[in-house]
């Protein structure tokens, strides 16, 4: 089953709000995300998450970066922890009311960090989006994902899947398809596999691609980032978990394309894709 994400697919997957609605009815997104010397990942992430309507945003990073972090991201709450001290934070305590769990922008490969991913795969209960550094972790030993006790996205970029999957980049180029859903069904995930018409497989065969938005202004690094932050904001509101991760592609190639027109491909940045999000979904709802 083959299908392009269209504006249909969104409008259907994204709903309004009940407007007695709180903050956690709305959807609780842990992100752990963001080391020393890549603060900007967990800032795109976290920023993206925020425009596309999670209730509320708690952030797991090292104290070295919470300077950094906190004064950008004023709506978020905040869980620090030492550097090299993530494998011994209480991932229970810290998912607490999630509703769905982010993790790997800019996490950095470390002992403790690998310790926590596979931890976090095998302990879960909501929904988990593995992104970044999460996915060089898993590459070591996707037998992982086989044990996981929830639904998991992975959202990587053609190399980062050529790592996942053992597959060399040019046979992955020569049937993006093929390559994303064949993992999908073997490890029970859904798949995002970024690029030129971004590919969307899922473990009951279902496939969709984005056909007609995003430009080569996104090919930029920190794009990624801000599509991980979309995507786990959709699945943290109890939308479901394939329409989420189509509609986060669909949303994040919009606001691309909004970009490019404000800035051209050349200047843009992903931090401009974050900003033109809210363009993004007043052209979806308006």
């Amino acid at each position: 089953m083959k299908y392009p994400i269209d504006i249909n697919l969104v409008r259907a997957t994204v709903k309004k709000r009940n407007p007695e609605a709180d903050k956690r009815d709305i959807g609780t997104l842990l992100s752990v995300c963001g080391s020393y010397k890549m603060a900007g990942a967990a800032i795109l992430s976290a920023k993206a998450a925020l425009r596309s309507g999670v209730g509320l945003l708690k952030l797991a990073l090292p104290d070295s970066i919470y300077p950094i972090v906190a004064p950008v991201v004023p709506e978020s709450v905040f869980v620090t922890y030492k550097d090299e001290q993530l494998a011994k934070v209480d991932f229970h305590k810290i998912s607490q009311y999630a509703t769905a769990c982010l993790i790997g922008c800019g996490l950095s490969v470390t002992s403790g960090t690998k310790n926590f991913v596979r931890r976090a795969v095998a302990e879960c209960e909501v929904p988990i989006i593995l992104d970044a550094d999460a996915l060089n972790i898993i590459a070591e030993n996707p037998e992982v994902l086989l044990d996981k006790k929830a639904d998991v996205i992975i959202t990587p970029h053609i190399r980062e899947f050529s790592r996942l999957s053992g597959l060399n980049i040019e046979t992955v180029k020569a049937d993006r398809e093929e390559a994303a859903l064949s993992f999908a069904e073997k490890y029970g995930v859904i798949v995002v596999l970024k690029g030129h018409k971004t590919v969307v497989a899922a473990p009951n065969g279902e496939v969709r691609y984005n056909e007609a938005l995003g430009n080569a202004g996104m090919a930029t690094g920190g794009s990624g980032d801000v599509l991980a932050g979309v995507v786990a904001a959709l699945a943290s509101q109890g939308f479901d978990l394939l329409s989420s991760a189509c509609s986060g592609v669909y949303l994040h190639a919009l606001a691309g394309d909004i970009a490019k027109q404000k800035y051209g491909e050349i200047s843009m940045l992903p931090s401009d894709i974050v900003e033109c999000l809210p363009e993004a979904f007043k052209k979806i709802f308006p």
